[in-house]
């Protein structure tokens, strides 16, 4: 039985596999390729492991059950050794796993300056208090810990009261993730995009429709769109079209995402250019989203500046202020 592993970081998963795309196309062996592949630290272990189990398993096997591949990507790697070379699932996969991780690395690399400041303006607001004297040693460190405190308490009401909502959601078979402004737009067109993605992907390499779509399926992760698509493949089994086995679908988007990605699906079946037709839809909905996530690393220190210099604001005017005050018998 395959163990369970978390998959890889994205920067990871993107190092491992552009290396995986150069040494195959340079034309080495798979063999030698996985001999002389070097990843970070905490995926070593996983490597060396794949190392042993190459020796009893297919190699893409064997890195599933020693977690440096996730099912999907195994699957994937197989079917495309099996049809010639796994060099343009490699690439696939790693310019995926690169934006992915590009995506993250902007965000958190733009949200801290802010939290900077926020921690700079905590320590900097009493220390008037402890330069002339009026506030202690402890009194400062109060002062400067008070607030964190108060944020903590706060995150881990809003996490408790989420998880709380979370295991009542998931007993009724829903996703509170849904219910978030405008991120839960974001994640129901996250998830349809991977399960288009992923399905192009499989049928690309040479996976049968029917083999594909259970495939494709687990790359869903909100139980409700998982439950939609799970019609799909007995319809497609009792001989509809993937077109028509996804028309009534309510979570292809808006009227103008529903009829582009049934036309493109369409046109694709008919032509015999499925995979590339829903790449080029997918292309079109990462392209979307990538917009969204910009704006979101744009506008999000921006928010948190804004909260800073507000409480900075509040704090001067509601505290003693810089100036010493005049004793009330003078």
């Amino acid at each position: 039985m395959t163990a369970l592993h978390r998959p890889l970081s994205l920067r990871i998963r993107a190092e491992l596999f552009t290396q995986l795309a150069q040494m195959e196309m340079a034309g080495l062996p798979f063999d030698r390729t996985f001999a002389v592949l070097q990843v970070a630290g905490s995926a070593m272990s996983r490597l060396t492991a794949m190392r042993a189990n190459m020796k009893r398993h297919p190699f893409a096997l064997a890195g599933e059950r020693s977690g440096l591949f996730t099912k999907m990507e195994a699957r994937l790697i197989h079917a495309a050794v099996t049809g010639g070379s796994p060099a343009r699932v490699y690439q696939r996969l790693a310019d995926f796993y690169t934006a992915r991780a590009m995506q993250t690395a902007t965000m958190k690399s733009r949200m801290m300056m802010p939290i900077f400041v926020f921690l700079l303006a905590l320590m900097i607001q009493p220390l008037p208090g402890l330069v002339t004297g009026s506030v202690g040693f402890f009194g400062y460190l109060f002062h400067v810990l008070r607030p964190l405190l108060v944020i903590a308490l706060v995150a881990f009401g809003v996490y408790w009261w989420w998880s709380k909502r979370a295991t009542t959601k998931r007993q009724t078979g829903n996703s509170p993730l849904m219910s978030v402004p405008l991120v839960g737009k974001l994640i129901v067109r996250q998830n349809v995009r991977d399960f288009f993605e992923s399905l192009a992907l499989l049928l690309e390499s040479g996976v049968s429709m029917l083999d594909a779509l259970p495939l494709a399926l687990d790359t869903i992760n909100l139980p409700e769109i998982k439950h939609e698509f799970a019609r799909i493949a007995p319809r497609v089994a009792a001989g509809a079209s993937l077109a028509e086995a996804i028309a009534d679908s309510v979570y292809l988007g808006n009227v103008v995402s529903r009829e582009r990605v049934a036309a493109f699906i369409h046109t694709g079946e008919q032509s015999g250019t499925l995979p590339e037709m829903l790449l080029r839809h997918t292309a079109m909905e990462t392209h979307a989203i990538n917009d969204w996530y910009e704006l979101a690393a744009t506008w999000a220190p921006r928010i948190l500046y804004g909260l800073v210099m507000i409480w900075m604001i509040i704090g001067i005017f509601s505290g003693p202020g810089l100036m010493t005050r005049v004793p009330v018998d003078l």
